[in-house]
């Protein structure tokens, strides 16, 4: 077979998602690492005045691109927009392009989806099972495609232990639930979703298992594969390492918890965090494209799935994230932090819901006291709703496992030449997760919040100075608690006197052995 670089050489890509988190990367690795490739069309809507076109120059000015502008000064040549709305008829493509199109694509890599957990199901089912039908029905109608690669998510069938690389059967059919949706109004839907969805969490999940099927059953003579990745973060290692730019997933938990507003959060510390890099997804996707694309004429029967996880491969704990979080954090700081990180995770629902109140709710309600009298605009209330809804939705993945079969990612690996495996790099076994987690962390701040590290003494000094105020505070607490509880108290007293003659004499005993010996 043909190396990876050498089969994008002259082919034409139409991707879908493209502004996204993950399209965004995939486009920058495809025109980096394959400068063969002979154009690539996207589809993009209109949106907020902005014109497919200005938003494709506006992304592709952005840091990410910034080591391809470098490589490649004329790479944005290759890039054509499209103007497309999925969620319209016939993709909202005009006859010219739907032409154009057809004639020209090899590969399309659908990638777009809407991520948001608790979508009301009609716009879920619009986003990830009708606009992928329609990706499906206009690849039907490209006369030299090769290969049709579906990015889906590896928690589509979260409701079984064992998830093999396999397109599960869904409890319902997609045909005659899309149907039904277009005569129920919302309300009726609403009702009914927790009964559609039954033992999964939420909306995006159960369409997403609906698209897989849709895809199985629909696509024909299509060569297809499809990718599952697990939770999706930072870069590990390109363009650079700790990319990020959105606050979706995890990285806002993490931001939350640097800022110390995050102080608890319902978790198993033993659950599997199946965290994997962008990067690793994008090669993998990359990589899941060429061998389908180079076997098209021994292909299997069976659509090629890709788990594209860690937990089996490289795991990594919860409570190993609680930890890298929090050390991170207290020796880089993000600016102008509310409290010192220090983020403790508990499984128990009753500990951890005493401690929302506690170090959540109730420095938010004093803090907007505070703000209310100094004249400013209570905030700290409305950020700590906002951060509740967020972890409410991770809570179902924070606190279960999965186990993931990976042969085919394995087979994959096996198939590629030793120059590929280091261009496309998607072998977690070599993930070192401390340092994935402090590079993380550091894109969150460089990245999301454009801190610059020159404020790094600054932000230093600040948590200092928390740390201060924290200390104060817990000594004032401790005379309060004296003078109202004990002090008044003669039985109190006693017990407070003989707890410290016992301390006493232990002390005294302690010493005494340390001198003999």
């Amino acid at each position: 077979m043909v190396n990876i670089p050498e089969y994008y050489a002259g082919k034409t890509v139409l991707i879908t998602g493209a502004t996204g988190f993950m399209g965004k990367v995939l486009l920058e690795k495809l025109l980096r690492s394959c400068p063969g490739v002979k154009s690539v069309y996207v589809m993009v809507r209109s949106k907020a005045g902005h014109s497919p076109q200005a938003r494709i120059a506006d992304m592709i000015n952005c840091k990410l691109f910034e080591r391809l502008q470098d490589e490649q000064p004329g790479f944005a040549e290759k890039i054509i927009a499209v103007n497309s709305d999925l969620t319209q008829p016939e993709l909202d493509l005009s006859k010219e392009d739907q032409s154009i199109l057809a004639d020209n694509i090899n590969i399309v890599f659908h990638c777009a989806a809407t991520i948001r957990f608790n979508e009301p199901l009609k716009d879920a089912m619009q986003l990830n099972v009708l606009a992928t039908q329609k990706m499906l029905a206009l690849a039907h109608r490209m006369k030299h495609l090769e290969v049709f690669l579906h990015v889906s998510t590896a928690y589509a069938n979260c409701d079984r232990e064992l998830i093999e690389e396999i397109v599960y059967p869904p409890p319902v059919d997609y045909r005659r639930l899309i149907d039904s949706l277009d005569w129920m109004d919302e309300e009726l839907v609403t009702a009914l979703t927790p009964k559609l969805i039954g033992k999964r969490p939420n909306t995006y999940t159960y369409t997403k298992a609906l698209a897989e099927y849709m895809v199985q059953q629909e696509a024909g003579d299509l060569n297809v594969a499809i990718v599952r990745p697990s939770i999706v973060g930072a870069s590990w290692k390109e363009p650079f390492p700790g990319w990020i730019d959105n606050y979706n997933g995890p990285s806002g938990i993490f931001i939350a918890a640097g800022k110390g507003i995050l102080r608890t959060m319902r978790a198993s510390n033993d659950a599997v965090a199946d965290l994997v890099p962008v990067d690793v997804v994008i090669n993998a996707t990359l990589a899941a494209a060429w061998y389908s694309g180079s076997q098209a004429l021994n292909r299997s029967k069976n659509i090629l799935v890709y788990n594209c996880t860690t937990g089996g491969i490289n795991p990594f704990h919860w409570g190993e994230v609680e930890y890298c979080i929090n050390m991170t954090f207290k020796t880089n700081p993000l600016e102008q932090a509310f409290r010192r990180p220090n983020v403790n995770l508990r499984s128990n629902p009753f500990t951890n819901q005493y401690w929302t109140t506690v170090s959540h709710t109730l420095p938010a309600l004093i803090y907007d006291g505070y703000l209310r009298l100094t004249g400013s605009k209570p905030r700290m209330m409305k950020t700590i709703t906002r951060l509740h809804k967020a972890m409410m939705v991770l809570e179902y993945f924070t606190s279960h496992s999965w186990v993931w079969n990976n042969d085919n990612v394995g087979m994959l690996i096996a198939q590629m030449s030793p120059e590929d495996k280091k261009v496309f790099n998607f072998d977690v076994r070599q993930l070192h997760w401390a340092e994935y987690m402090e590079s993380y962390c550091m894109g969150t701040k460089k990245y999301v919040l454009n801190e610059e590290l020159s404020g790094l003494p600054a932000a230093r000094k600040h948590l200092n100075k928390l740390r201060n105020i924290r200390y104060t505070f817990n000594t004032i607490l401790v005379v309060f608690i004296w003078r109202v509880f004990i002090a008044r108290s003669l039985m109190a007293r006693n017990i407070w006197y003989f707890v410290v003659s016992l301390c006493f004499k232990f002390l005294s005993y302690f010493r005494a052995s340390s001198t003999m010996r």
